[in-house]
């Protein structure tokens, strides 16, 4: 027998699934948006997710479980260097979800906190091994991927910058922002 609000197929992945689906299309997150798109009353979610905000913050982690980690024995600076370019080409291929990035300030979810103990073990590697000065650098990396893909994804390609130029932007930044992080040491 099922709990009250489940169905068969609908599970807590499905639904994140559907909200994704909703955002990368550029519609407006809403429960009830969501439960069209599955079939469902809008009260069947809530058996899977905490309300909209809940949903939000489960789609902005799901996306980020997409990331791999660096191998363990990677040189720090191309390690950071290779999850944030991955990070950010992330939120390029998903430009809808970028301004939910922007408003909730990341995702404090099990596959970002994945992702931030990986860049604190680059970091601690790279010889930054004071725990504030590793807040200060993994929130600028991702404060830098996440608000040049805000701009990219406001730049429709017919704007003042083309997309390879974007890209070669970011990369240089990232650059930067690395050397100077990691000659903390």
């Amino acid at each position: 027998m099922r709990a009250p609000g489940q169905r068969a197929g609908l599970d807590r992945d499905a639904v994140v699934t559907a909200a994704r689906a909703v955002l990368d299309e550029g519609s407006a997150l809403s429960m009830r948006a969501v439960a069209g798109r599955l079939g469902v009353a809008p009260n069947a979610l809530y058996s899977h997710v905490d309300g909209r905000d809940g949903l939000l913050d489960a789609v902005l982690d799901d996306l980020l479980g997409a990331l791999p980690l660096p191998a363990g024995d990677t040189d720090p600076t191309a390690g950071l260097t290779e999850l944030m370019t991955a990070t950010h080409e992330l939120l390029l291929a998903h430009p809808g979800l970028v301004p939910h990035f922007v408003a909730r300030q990341g995702s404090r979810g099990p596959n970002a906190q994945r992702l931030g103990e990986a860049m604190r073990v680059l970091l601690t590697r790279g010889g930054v091994a004071d725990r504030g000065a590793q807040d200060s650098a993994i929130r600028v990396l991702v404060v830098h991927a996440i608000g040049d893909a805000a701009v990219a994804a406001s730049a429709d390609g017919s704007g003042p910058i083309e997309p390879d130029r974007l890209r070669a932007s970011y990369a240089t930044g990232l650059r930067w922002l690395l050397t100077g992080a990691l000659s903390r040491s």
